[in-house]
């Protein structure tokens, strides 16, 4: 491979390869993706800054293991298809762990070009490597369906159509199972639809992942609620399946529990993106779905969803978007490239403050927020600054609008309803073998949100690749 002709030292002084992407002034006022991609050349020299390490920490910071040498170097002799052929032996969703995976704490946090240069923004861009082999095989019409082995008549569930259920469903599907996806909403592919934006994660990339799934043989049940529509139990009874795995994610917002919240214009962010992103309440002349649209509006959180919220209200109009965090940017969860997208497009970020009222005017609706000031003080139980109030600091911030997010809770609907399920104090299932991903409830498995809290796409990916391997192995 042509790749092979160059010396270390070649290879750390090939500069990284920005993303091209739409500017701030075109991008905040529509829904377009923001990161335009690689073109052919520029994957190519990307993909030179590989040194291709003989112990690669690249993969082990994966949570689906992907051959990331292995790839690259397929993208350095400018053969894509076997890039993205490599890629696929472990993950089936790389246009989509391209885009929202958070690179740069995983692969990109241990790549030896990051360390050796002391700066994680210079490794390696593998997710954007992994993006560019999947837009190149979708754009080149030469996705391959994965080969399934001969039908055993063995069935499987899998409830919930986000990221882990969707692996278990490939992983079970290719040994010859039968395999059935439940989704509750109207549309398939979980906090992938609901949840990311479409500037971030176009529908069309999704349904395009999940439509290789359809070819393979899996079926698609949409509007069924496992809990109601169907209890668990009886989807062995009644219907009868030899396994199930429970993939439902993370989607019962938190609240802060202060006064005001029940005032008109306060939101929990995940409502507001799901009316956008689900509904499409965005195009206003087309959708149904009503939306408030505010002009004056506070996000409050740090996270990704935070920025997902922020960045969507602009779109929608809003004159003013301002992000209210309690700690310092140091401290801010959220993907670092979100962050700046969303400085780029105009967003107010106001650190170390917190609101300890939301102020509503005679009619019910929100005017303001009373926003307490805070400094950092010792390291709480995870080890970050605990953030400690400053009495006689406070002041009113005017918003008409207010989103929380500040977290989730998972869903109680099949817990409550199946006592064999045993769920912690935050709901979230507990696991009998951490290996197999299997449940205290015999046949059960379960990944994901639902067993790890919110994560990120990635790591349910991978909660779903052992369910999937616990499956596989208890069907034998």
């Amino acid at each position: 491979m042509q790749n092979e002709t160059l010396t270390v030292k070649e290879r750390l002084a090939i500069p990284p390869q920005k993303m091209p992407e739409l500017s701030p002034e075109v991008r905040s006022k529509t829904m377009d993706e923001v990161a335009i991609g690689y073109t052919k050349e520029q994957a190519i020299t990307e993909a030179k800054r590989c040194l291709f390490c003989k112990k690669p920490g690249c993969i082990e910071g994966c949570p689906v293991r992907i051959d990331i040498p292995g790839f690259i170097a397929h993208i350095a002799a400018g053969d894509f298809q076997n890039a993205i052929d490599k890629i696929k032996e472990t993950s089936l969703l790389p246009a989509v762990c391209g885009r929202v995976c958070p690179q740069e704490k995983q692969c990109q946090k241990k790549c030896v070009v990051g360390v050796s240069l002391k700066d994680v923004e210079k490794s390696v861009a593998i997710g954007r490597l992994e993006r560019f082999a999947a837009d190149w095989e979708r754009e080149s019409g030469t996705i391959k369906v994965p080969e399934v082995k001969p039908e055993t008549g063995k069935k499987v569930a899998v409830i919930g159509s986000g990221p882990a259920g969707l692996v278990v469903a490939a992983d079970v599907r290719r040994e010859g199972h039968s395999v059935t996806i439940f989704e509750a909403f109207h549309k398939l592919g979980g906090v992938m639809r609901y949840g990311i934006p479409e500037f971030r994660l176009p529908n069309s990339v999704v349904d395009k992942e999940i439509d290789t799934l359809k070819k393979m043989g899996v079926e698609f049940k949409i509007g069924f609620v496992v809990g109601r529509t169907r209890k668990l139990p009886d989807l062995f009874k009644k219907d009868g399946f030899d396994a199930v795995f429970i993939g439902t994610g993370a989607g019962l917002p938190l609240f802060m529990n202060i006064p005001g919240e029940d005032l008109n214009g306060v939101f929990s962010a995940n409502e507001f993106l799901t009316r956008a992103n689900l509904m499409r309440a965005y195009e206003k002349d087309f959708a149904d779905t009503p939306l408030w649209e505010g002009k004056q509006v506070a996000v409050l959180g740090g996270g990704n969803v935070a920025m997902d919220a922020a960045r969507v209200a602009l779109r929608l109009g809003a004159e003013k978007v301002s992000i209210i965090y309690r700690r310092t940017a140091a401290e801010m969860p959220a993907r670092a490239e979100e962050v700046h997208h969303a400085m780029e497009e105009g967003v107010e970020f106001c650190y170390l403050q917190n609101p300890s009222e939301i102020l509503g005017d005679e009619k019910g609706f929100v005017r303001a927020l009373k926003i307490d000031r805070y400094k950092l003080g010792e390291p709480d139980e995870k080890g970050r600054p605990r953030p400690v109030k400053l009495e006689g600091e406070s002041f009113e911030l005017p918003v008409d609008t207010v989103l929380v997010s500040i977290g989730n809770g998972s869903n109680p609907l099949i817990s409550q309803g199946t006592p064999e399920l045993k769920v912690n104090k935050r709901g979230n299932i507990e696991l009998s073998n951490a290996e197999t991903n299997s449940t205290y409830m015999e046949r059960v498995f379960a990944g994901g949100d639902i067993v790890l809290g919110a994560a990120t796409v990635i790591l349910a990916m991978g909660e779903g690749r052992k369910a999937a391997k616990g499956i596989n192995e208890m069907l034998k």
